[in-house]
């Protein structure tokens, strides 16, 4: 069992050159636990932890933080990020290697994250935590963050279905103002940043109502977000994807409508997730799908 403790333990901002280390842990941190559970990990390769690792540690719009054991050379031991590219904080993933847990690392990383959202002066923090992992929910939980609600991963064939009197189509960067406004109709925020990567990347759709943009979406997967004035928005942009990436879509188990609508439809539930925040939170006022993010 590796041996660390404060005095060994160093921190330091992350590099891409980090991706190779952190990107093996972050695999190996969530299978570990996944596996333990029953449940299958969010990354299932080395090679999809190290490229998610490449993807935050080379994005000017995310924090990172990497763990260190000064002990064995520098060996890195963990790590955390902080999706900066909007109004509120989203924090994760935040792992630790295997051989380094229940050492008091994932404290020392999240204590980092904390101070870094309050000298940024982000007015709110969220994360979504897998909710059969007990420690870190409490982790989260001491650190003063609430729990929300839960959410569902959900998986499977996609729906494929139009859904009446709404039309989906690639999101272009002359939308964005449309879509920030939906975003704060049902948020109170918008999440501008990481709408236009995503309109950049070409995975953002809009959904029309009356040649209105009434939602979106910044993609069908796990690392992506969706907002929209009623659950028909949202149909229509899970009805129109041809895939949904990574482990799956993140549906608010407490919109019990889109919910059975989902599983009516044939996904299946993968895990349930527990949204967590600290400062701000406003109730959604409309239908919504995080990121595993936020």
């Amino acid at each position: 069992m590796a041996e660390t403790n404060e005095h060994t333990l160093r921190l330091r901002s992350g590099r891409l050159d980090d991706a190779k280390e952190a990107g093996r842990i972050i695999f190996e941190a969530f299978a570990t636990i996944a596996e333990k559970h029953g449940f299958p990990p969010d990354f299932p390769s080395v090679d999809v932890g190290r490229t998610s690792a490449a993807s935050f540690l080379s994005n000017p719009g995310f924090y990172s933080v990497i763990a260190e054991d000064t002990s064995s050379g520098g060996k890195v031991v963990g790590s955390s990020f902080i999706d900066e590219r909007s109004s509120i904080a989203g924090v994760g993933p935040l792992t630790v290697d295997p051989s380094y847990q229940n050492k008091g690392v994932g404290r020392r990383l999240m204590n980092d994250v904390m101070e870094r959202v309050r000298n940024r002066n982000f007015p709110g923090t969220r994360l979504l935590q897998a909710s059969y992992h007990n420690r870190s929910l409490a982790l989260y939980a001491s650190l003063g963050f609430e729990v929300r609600e839960p959410i569902s991963t959900m998986q499977g064939k996609p729906i494929q279905e139009a859904i009446p009197g709404r039309t989906v189509r690639p999101a272009t960067e002359s939308d964005v103002e449309s879509c920030n406004a939906v975003c704060k109709a049902v948020h109170g925020h918008d999440r501008n940043g990481e709408l236009l990567d995503s309109i950049r990347q070409g995975s953002a759709r809009v959904v029309l109502h009356a040649d209105k943009i009434t939602g979106y979406t910044s993609g069908m997967a796990f690392f992506s977000h969706s907002v929209g004035l009623t659950n028909d928005d949202l149909k229509a942009l899970i009805g129109s994807a041809d895939s949904y990436r990574g482990p799956g879509i993140l549906i608010p188990t407490r919109n019990t409508h889109l919910f059975h609508w989902c599983l009516d439809r044939g996904l299946r539930l993968v895990q349930q997730l527990i949204l967590m925040t600290v400062g701000m939170y406003n109730e959604p006022a409309g239908a919504y799908m995080p990121s595993v993010l936020y």
